[in-house]
Order: C-alpha cells, then sequence, then structure tokens
C-alpha cells in the first residue's frame, strides 16, 4: 500500500491454482502454506443438507442452498431465507447456535446463519440431536469432515478441525488442498457440488450481498466464475467447466489484500473481462 510515493504496508500473500486431479498448476508463495479455510469451507458444508435428501424434502430451491453457502450481510431478505429455510424444515429460530451480531436482533441477521439452518434441518431430517449440532463428534459435523477428505484423498482422521467464530468446526488444511476443493466445485464430476454451483451462480446476492466482492465477482463474470471468501485472509475461487481452482491466503489477514492479489490473478489469467476487473477495483 503506497501513500503518495511512499510504501506504508506491505502484505505477504501466497496462493495455488490446481486442477481437480490434484495437480499444481500455478503458484505464488508457499502451496503447502497451512492455515484455516475458515468461510470458504461452507459450500462443502452443504453436502450432507443435500445428500441426505433434507433439500429436496422441505423444498429449499437454488436461492435456500445459495444462503447455506453464504457469509451473507445479514440484511432483511437473507434473514428471510434462512427463517423460511427453518420454517420448512419445522426448526425453531432458538435451536440456531450462531451469535446474534451487534446491532441486531435475531442470530438470523448473523452471516453463518444459513450454514446453520442448513445443519439443524439436516439433523431434523436424520433424527440427530440439534443441541449439540457443533459438536466436532455429531454425526453431522463427522459426515461433513468424510466427504471433505473424500474430496481430497485423504483418510478423515488425518484433517484437523477448530472452532470458528461462529462456532461450528472449521478445517487446518494446505492452501493447494482448498485449490483442489475448489476445482471440484468447478468441476461436473460430483451431482451434489454441481447443484450447490449452480445455486451459488443463480443467486449471487445470496452469497455475500450487492456491492460485497464474491457477490459482485460471481455476477460480473457472466457464468464462469464462483468466489467464496472466508476470515483472515482466504479467498477461494472456482473455474466452472474447467475443473481448476484458485486458493488465497493472507499472512496477516488483511481483507483488502486477498482482493487486490484475487483482481492481479483474474487479470493476468484473464478470466474475466479488462471492464469486469474496473469495476471490481472501485468496491
Amino acid at each position: 500500500l503506497r501513500r503518495n510515493s511512499s510504501i506504508e504496508s506491505i502484505h505477504r500473500v501466497h496462493a495455488v491454482i490446481s486442477d481437480n486431479k490434484g495437480r499444481v498448476l500455478m503458484t505464488a508463495g508457499n502451496p503447502d502454506f497451512q492455515t484455516f479455510i475458515r468461510s470458504s469451507l461452507k459450500p462443502f458444508q452443504a453436502l450432507p443438507f443435500i445428500s441426505s435428501g433434507t433439500a429436496q424434502k422441505i423444498s429449499c430451491g437454488d436461492k435456500g442452498l445459495a444462503i447455506c453457502c453464504a457469509s451473507h450481510a445479514g440484511t432483511k431478505s437473507h434473514a428471510r431465507e434462512v427463517f423460511k429455510l427453518l420454517w420448512n424444515a419445522k426448526v425453531d429460530v432458538s435451536n440456531l447456535q450462531c451469535p446474534i451480531p451487534i446491532k441486531a436482533s435475531s442470530p438470523l441477521e448473523h452471516n453463518c446463519s444459513g450454514k446453520h439452518a442448513a445443519f439443524l434441518a439436516t439433523c431434523k431430517k436424520m433424527g440427530w440431536e440439534l443441541s449439540s449440532y457443533l459438536q466436532g463428534k455429531h454425526p453431522l459435523q463427522k459426515e461433513i469432515f468424510r466427504r471433505v477428505a473424500e474430496l481430497l484423498g485423504l483418510p478423515t482422521e488425518e484433517l484437523l478441525a477448530a472452532r470458528d467464530d461462529c462456532g461450528a468446526p472449521t478445517l487446518l488444511l494446505q492452501l493447494s488442498q482448498m485449490a483442489l476443493l475448489y476445482a471440484h466445485l468447478g468441476g461436473s464430476k460430483h451431482a451434489e457440488l454441481e447443484q450447490i454451483s449452480r445455486a451459488m451462480l443463480a443467486h449471487p446476492e445470496m452469497i455475500a450481498g450487492n456491492g460485497l466482492f464474491d457477490t459482485e465477482l460471481i455476477k460480473l463474470a457472466h457464468g464462469q466464475l464462483l468466489s467464496k471468501g472466508g476470515a483472515e485472509g482466504i479467498q477461494c475461487i472456482s473455474l466452472l467447466g474447467q475443473g481448476i481452482g484458485m486458493a488465497i491466503k493472507v499472512e496477516d489477514g488483511s481483507r483488502r489484500a486477498k482482493h487486490a492479489v484475487a483482481l492481479h490473478l483474474l487479470r493476468q489469467l484473464e478470466w474475466i473481462t479488462p471492464s469486469a476487473i474496473e469495476e471490481l477495483d472501485e468496491i
């Protein structure tokens, strides 16, 4: 970051691009850098919601599935979609264990509420305990770990988890493993991931919110890219139909740096148009 002609701040960033066979195609920095995937895990945490038949049973539709993968802005439309999901699943809002945000009145407004609603709906459908749905030993979380390990080609016991800010487990992964997950999301070999990617494409306004990076990138890419960020400088992007994923980590956790690097790489790779890059530069 420059102020006039002087350097004011510097961020160290790692980035990697992988295909869905696990081959590292391009790197900047260390592709084996380990860090928590944070909210970029959300599309994969939605897998049991689909595979259990819960999404179909409650007729959640693409919009409901998109909010399950979201780090949304907590607007009325976001909270309404989460409430609708819980209502259709016959789960009371009081079961949500994500925090109530500052200056908000309900956990529905928390940016992870869609993920939590999908968790609860799945537990209700499967007859699993609702009160402990965030515990690592809960059947739901064990199934999420199993599905992620399967995508990564690892034994489940090799995955290391920690509690995210919303209370749900997140995973410690190498950056190349995050890129591999997003390569799978952008491919067409997994029917459930294909369903998730279609939902995110159809309703980008649910994924973050109008004027926010993930939503605007998905919109401006016109069906070519999916984008899902996470806290502490995590940014993941899928090139759709190609089975290619990108993962970025800023060592100091800076959001401004991860977006700057993402735009720099998208410009170099020509994954979106120059005019789209200009619009995103203003966010």
